[in-house]
């Protein structure tokens, strides 16, 4: 696969994931205490199963699907926590502030980067 599909592919797989394909049980990757975990585990399976799909169309090794879909796992998992908990990002929830927003474009620059990440990795190996 080229770079450029590779990117466009990933666009789709973010705006998919994160959007139509969340649900209202996913949503509650933002109760508090312990019981994000669940919900938040649900919403990164769908992107690392996403992006399983797509590395492994692009390399046809399951090893190396299996491997970058780890990664976007946790890496989303990471970011959607430090989005979403309380105690940490999630405490901007006024979307007339600034500070809103700059958490906001944080957490889409991590998901990007990290896309940007798997297609080297995918090119390069």
């Amino acid at each position: 696969m080229s770079i450029f599909a590779l990117l466009l592919a990933f666009q789709v797989k973010h705006f998919l994931a994160d959007h139509p394909l969340q649900t209202p049980y996913m949503l509650g990757k933002f109760k508090p205490g312990w019981e994000f975990a669940g919900p938040l585990a649900a919403h990164c399976a769908v992107h690392a199963l996403m992006t399983f799909a797509i590395a492994f169309a692009s390399s046809r090794s399951v090893g190396l699907a299996a491997l970058l879909a780890a990664v976007d796992f946790v890496a989303h998992w990471n970011m959607d926590r430090i989005k979403a908990g309380p105690r940490y990002l999630g405490r901007f929830k006024d979307m007339k502030a600034p500070a809103f927003w700059w958490c906001l474009g944080a957490d889409q620059a991590v998901h990007h980067l990290t896309h940007y990440a798997i297609i080297f990795a995918l090119v390069s190996l």
